[in-house]
């Protein structure tokens, strides 16, 4: 890919402004035998936690019209075997590594970036996930109180010099009260928006459809409500933005840059097509080329109000 898919995110310097959503790449290791994962500006890994969780039981994913209701509950193999069996893996990559850190109470955020921060060399960004709606407690009851969000990345960010992207629930009234709590704390950006909380439901059984009753709602059909919220904030924020929810295509990643996104990442449209992120930097690259675009961070925060 050519310079002019370079773009920074605060400090960080990505090759593109595309990166792979947590929870739908792992580490990486499926998705690379399907094309060089180098192209991308970043890889985030899988919500870690600092013991392994199993997720919830059951079934986990259900098909909806435009998208996925989807409950795993952040089963991951914890921090510990991370650090020792993949954190080497995602650095020869070639792309960016955001380890993304979950965790169900105030010490356990702290606990996670204590561990992680030793390995800084290896690491180009911690993604703080404050907005989990998949588990029964924890992440998404922390990121909805602008206080608690204040309170944790304060603290997070006394205990390490890497960058802290703080991913916000949008499962909130007004988005913009966490995103400013998050900057005041020592945010190095957001990320917005995660999966917005939902429900399906058999007619047979009359019973959820997934068996955590509720989950994570993501696709195509949550894309303007992640584009609105980037607008909103990006009028409000002094640190960059990630965009996400929905983004299929090319087109897709402009219409958030110029909604104020630095950068993006891409989640469901991996599960439909594993190299969803290849042809989306290739339509980048072609859209830069067709429009004599000489660097595609410029159309950030280009909107015009009506």
């Amino acid at each position: 890919m050519s310079s002019r898919l370079n773009v920074k995110v605060g400090s960080v310097d990505l090759k593109s402004p595309v990166i792979l959503a947590s929870g739908t790449c792992n580490f990486g290791r499926e998705l690379s035998e399907y094309y060089d994962l180098s192209v991308l500006g970043g890889l985030s890994s899988k919500g870690l936690t600092i013991k392994p969780r199993a997720g919830n039981e059951g079934c986990r994913v259900a098909e909806c019209d435009s998208g996925m209701l989807n409950s795993v509950g952040l089963q991951n193999p914890g921090v510990d075997y991370f650090i020792e069996h993949e954190l080497d893996y995602m650095r020869s990559l070639n792309t960016g590594v955001i380890v993304n850190v979950a965790g169900h109470s105030f010490d356990d955020y702290c606990g996670m970036v204590r561990k992680l921060d030793p390995f800084k060399e290896k690491i180009d960004v911690l993604e703080i996930n404050l907005s989990c709606p998949n588990v029964k407690e924890g992440c998404m009851s922390i990121g909805s109180s602008p206080e608690q969000v204040k309170k944790i990345v304060s603290a997070l960010r006394d205990l390490t010099t890497l960058p802290l992207w703080i991913k916000l629930t949008p499962n909130v009234s007004d988005i913009t009260a966490p995103a400013l709590a998050a900057q005041e704390g020592g945010a190095d950006a957001i990320v917005l928006i995660n999966t917005l909380l939902g429900m399906r439901i058999n007619i047979k059984t009359r019973r959820p459809v997934v068996q955590n009753n509720t989950g994570g709602y993501s696709g195509p059909a949550v894309k303007p409500v992640a584009i609105r919220m980037v607008s909103e904030c990006s009028r409000v924020l002094d640190i960059p933005i990630v965009g996400c929810g929905g983004i299929e295509t090319a087109e897709d990643v402009v219409e958030f840059m110029i909604a104020g996104a630095s950068a993006v990442e891409v989640g469901t449209a991996s599960l439909i097509h594993p190299d969803a992120g290849l042809r989306i930097t290739e339509g980048l690259e072609r859209y830069c080329e067709d429009n004599k675009i000489e660097n595609i961070s410029s159309l950030t925060g280009t909107l015009e109000l009506w």
